[in-house]
């Protein structure tokens, strides 16, 4: 075999070199003074130092107006793997210093390898989306490229983890690759997502609106909930991105990596005691008892700023990772609704999915009422929450901290859809309805016929309490299965943990249910 020639060697330098200089000077300055990293800064900064190798680097494919083709090395994404502390990802990059980052086939065969060999080899996928778009020039081609990306995307779900991070602009068919992707990373003031921009909206609805207005983070974790975090700039958002992966697994055959931060499992709060208010119709705040509880009081909450009602995240008990699925009753009471419902349904389904065991703190009055939530189909978004917790295979624990009233009693990880183990607070109140609702009921007569109507529903409000909703009565049924004193909820949760760490569970020989989405 012939060595290769100096001007081979030559030629393949100048080819790195102009691969690595993007699309030039001007552009990567203009990118910088956008405030925005280039592709290759972004992937150097969320992988471990020296740790990435390319694909494709050298790979061309067509850009520019018609008679005026230009081709560039890479086509305007940077794609390859390497390590996020010690652990292997597989990441591709979009450039928008060339041709816009805008998609073509030759791009989009590129991040079709990555995501063949995430797959393949049963590591996470990250996409960095800084594009234009399609790829105009190339037609029915760059629409073709699209489709090859969906189809992995949805392939690869629950089995790698797919995290996207938009960075810039995502328009069009190229927001339902990151809507299909596990979890969803913005950057304020200089991303947006959105399926027709202002212009359209402007000439099809005559409305004026700017492109953050549309699309940008705040409207997509606050309103739409398509996106789960939102950061200033890219580097916070990066680094989030690697804190992340931290407490997941790399694929659905493994569980996810344990951590010791030196927390003793028998360690007691006695504060919890008194967290709950005397009165019922006090709230308080569940991320008190959820920080008390985990591993160095650390929490990485999802959807954080959308459906504020429910709380959902990762955290570690014993060093292991868990999913939280917790009411906030200092947000609407913690009462379900459309929102809420799913984005919890959604976050067990990936945690089920990715073998994280699922841990769920009640305080839950009901669901919300009211024809608008009616009309918005809470019956249908209800359903999801409870398909999902009834379909989750992984280990299923509940405490019920107060309010456990209704359907959302059972909808909430309940004994009775097969959770694994129910505890119960002293202060727990397990019933049909409230104290208050249930006696306006069952002593209509006799508080529409006293002198002191308000005195006579005090008095059966408190004989209700204490023979219906205590949850002393729910556990001589066996639908708790311990009343616990809330400084020890921490340790029962952790030995809980342990023993059911072998649950196996056998389902019936289905293609797939039909989760009513």
């Amino acid at each position: 075999m012939s060595e290769p020639t100096q001007d081979n060697i030559s030629a393949l330098e100048e080819m790195r070199d102009e691969a690595l200089k993007g699309g030039g000077i001007k552009r990567v300055e203009a990118q910088h003074r956008k405030g925005k990293l280039t592709a290759r800064e972004r992937i150097d900064l969320i992988l471990d130092e020296g740790s990435f190798e390319e694909f494709d680097m050298l790979k061309k494919g067509r850009g520019g107006a018609p008679g005026k083709e230009k081709s560039y090395p890479g086509d305007g994404v940077v794609a390859g793997h390497g390590m996020i502390d010690g652990r292997e990802v597989f990441i591709f990059s979009q450039d928008f210093t060339v041709i816009g980052g805008s998609l073509g086939e030759a791009h989009s065969q590129k991040i079709s390898k990555v995501m063949d060999h995430a797959v393949r080899v049963g590591s996470p996928i990250i996409g960095l989306n800084d594009s234009g778009g399609a790829r105009i020039q190339e037609g029915v081609d760059a629409l073709a490229a699209y489709g090859e990306i969906f189809h992995r995307n949805v392939n690869a779900s629950g089995v790698v983890p797919q995290i996207s991070c938009i960075m810039g602009p995502c328009a069009g068919g190229a927001v339902y690759s990151p809507a299909m992707t596990d979890f969803t990373f913005m950057v304020e003031n200089s991303s947006y997502m959105f399926v027709t921009g202002p212009n359209v909206v402007r000439t099809v609805i005559h409305q004026d609106i700017s492109s953050g207005e549309l699309g940008g983070a705040q409207v997509h974790t606050e309103k739409s909930g398509v996106a789960h975090f939102s950061f200033p700039n890219d580097i916070l958002c990066l680094r989030e991105v690697r804190k992340l992966i931290n407490y997941l697994p790399s694929n659905n055959r493994q569980k996810a990596p344990f951590l010791d931060l030196s927390d003793p499992v028998d360690r007691t709060d006695p504060a919890l005691d008194y967290l709950v208010p005397e009165n019922p119709n006090m709230s308080y705040d569940m991320n008190i008892l959820i920080r008390s509880l985990l591993d160095g009081a650390e929490f990485l909450e999802i959807q954080s700023n959308f459906a504020k009602n429910i709380i959902c995240g990762f955290g570690r008990l014993g060093g292991q990772t868990i999913g939280l699925v917790a009411n906030q009753p200092a947000v609407l009471a913690g009462v379900i609704d459309s929102n809420a419902s799913g984005k919890a349904a959604r976050f067990v389904r990936f945690c089920d999915a990715f073998n994280i065991p699922l841990i769920c703190l009640v305080d839950v009055p009901g669901f919300m009422p009211g024809p608008e939530q009616e009309h918005g189909g809470i019956i249908r978004h209800g359903a999801k929450l409870l398909y999902a917790f009834v379909e989750a295979t992984v280990p299923r624990i509940t405490v019920i901290v107060r309010k456990a009233y209704g359907g959302a009693y059972l909808v909430m990880n309940s004994k009775h859809i097969h959770c694994d183990i129910n505890y119960a607070w002293p202060s727990a109140e397990i019933a049909v309805l409230g104290a208050r609702g249930a006696s306006e009921v069952i002593y209509r007569k006799e508080i529409k016929k006293s002198q002191d109507p308000e005195a006579i529903l005090n008095k059966r409000m408190d004989q209700y309490r204490e023979t219906y909703i205590n949850p002393f009565l729910a556990a001589k049924r066996g639908y708790i299965d311990d009343v616990i004193f809330p400084r020890d909820t921490r340790y029962r949760l952790i030995r809980t943990l342990q023993f059911l760490e072998n649950k196996e569970v056998t389902n019936p020989d289905r293609k797939h249910g039909n989760i009513p989405l």
